[in-house]
Formats: structure tokens, sequence, C-alpha cells
């Protein structure tokens, strides 16, 4: 399968040079290669500039950017929309898991095992390392939560690791409906797939923290339990207002600059 690899950054113009190394050289890696596509979150330190700087170097890279930043699912969605590969995957700036390890999710869709392959930190066989208390702890009442109040199936060990890979038409289909622009966008690609009948496998990765999250903890977690509640909400209530979030991403897809 060509793989379409979507990195999104925002405010990571100091780092990104090391994950399109580590990108490219997974896809080269590939005897049937694939692309890069590094999403600039409307980043204030010229990550799209540090990132198109790189192009001459990785013939394989492309950058979209755009203005205003809208958050990691925005980011994702707008990679999915301009991805060409067979297979599109999303993964973390700061290369918390190694790309070697996404052959084994590419193999589980190659071999029509699943629809959607996820990374999991949870499953038997993945590696944490260095991951803080506060992190781990916020982690168990998270799942909890997703497990409880959102139904996410107990197969599914780890909603949010930022290593997933989709067969690309599944990507487009889900990533089309796609309403969440924070970080849950992950929960509502989750139950959009189970609504629909896609499968979801999970397979173990190697995981090392970024120290350099742009995540805090506090407002993050207020800010992610409301999005999980407007997500619960839109999908109970789909339909007029989703329509218009709908339209309304469509056209700010329009406005990325991509290059």
């Amino acid at each position: 399968m060509v793989v379409s690899i979507v990195i999104p950054a925002y405010k990571e113009a100091l780092k990104i040079e090391r994950d399109v190394a580590a990108a490219d050289a997974f896809l080269r890696s590939r005897p049937q290669g694939g692309e890069i596509l590094v999403v600039d979150d409307g980043s204030s330190d010229g990550t799209a500039a540090a990132a198109r700087a790189l192009q001459a170097r990785y013939p394989s890279l492309r950058v979209v950017s755009y203005e205003r930043n809208r958050g990691k699912g925005h980011a994702v969605a707008q990679g999915v929309a301009h991805a060409r590969g067979e297979a599109i995957m999303f993964a973390d700036a700061g290369l918390c898991v190694p790309y070697d390890i996404a052959t084994l999710g590419i193999t589980m869709l190659e071999l029509d095992m699943c629809d959607v392959a996820h990374g999991s930190r949870r499953m038997r066989g993945s590696v944490l390392r260095a991951q803080p208390l506060y992190r781990q702890i916020g982690s168990q009442v998270y799942n909890l939560v997703v497990h409880a109040a959102m139904s996410v199936p107990l197969y599914i060990s780890d909603t949010q690791c930022g290593f997933k890979i989709y067969r690309a038409d599944v990507a487009r289909a889900l990533y089309g409906e796609l309403l969440t622009d924070g970080f849950m966008f992950d929960i509502e690609m989750i139950l959009r797939a189970l609504r629909r009948g896609y499968r979801i496998l999970e397979f173990p990765v190697l995981w090392s923290n970024d120290a350099d999250t742009r995540f805090d903890p506090v407002k993050g977690t207020v800010r992610n339990f409301a999005e999980l509640a407007r997500i619960r909400w839109a999908l109970a209530t789909e339909g007029r207002d989703s329509a218009s979030l709908l339209a309304q991403r469509s056209a700010l897809r329009e406005t990325a600059f991509v290059t």
C-alpha cells in the first residue's frame, strides 16, 4: 500500500525536521513509497516555513497551512482531505512512536483484518517510557469516562494514541463528517466508524513521552470533557446543526495553502 503520513503540527518549528526525516526514512524503506503531509495548525513560530524549507531535501513532503489555530482534529482532517495514498495514517509530532511500528498496522489493512488500525499503549506487548505520574492518573480517569459515558467498546483500549492508520476511503468518509476540532476528535471518529460498521483493531506500540507537549493538564482537561459532551450531543441529534457545521468545515478546508 502507498501510505500518506499526516503530521499535525502546532509550534513545532524547532522539531519538525526530526519528524520529517523519520517519516521519510520509513517511507523509503517500503517498496511502495508514499508521501508526508505536515499540517501547520496556525502556528505563530514559523512551523510552516520551517517545513517548506525541507522540501528540497525531502521530495515526498507537502505542507498544508492556514492562518488561524483550529486544533488537532481540524489539522488531521485537513491532511486527510489532501492525502493521495491508499492508506492514510496520522502520527503526532515529537516521534512518540517509532515509524517502523506502523508496519504492523499497515499489514493489518493489507490483509483485510480491519479498516482502521489503532496504535495502543495499553494492549499486551506495548512498552511505555517516561510517562509523568499526572498523565498516568489522568489517563486512567479518562479511560473510565470514555468507556462508561461515551459507549466506546472495551476492546478499544487506547483511544488517544496519536498513531492511527486508515484505509483511504474510510479516512475520507470519516473525516469528511468530523465536527470536533480539538483533541477529542479521536472519540468522534471511533463512534462514527462503529456506526458505519468499520472494523477497528489495535496493535502494540513503543511509546515515549514528549516532554514538550502543547497540552495544558488543567485547562486541557476541562476543554476535553466539554468536547466529549458536545460530541455526544452532536451524534445523538445528527441533523440540521451538524450539516451546517460540516458546510463550515468544508469552506475552511478550501482556505488551506498547500505546497
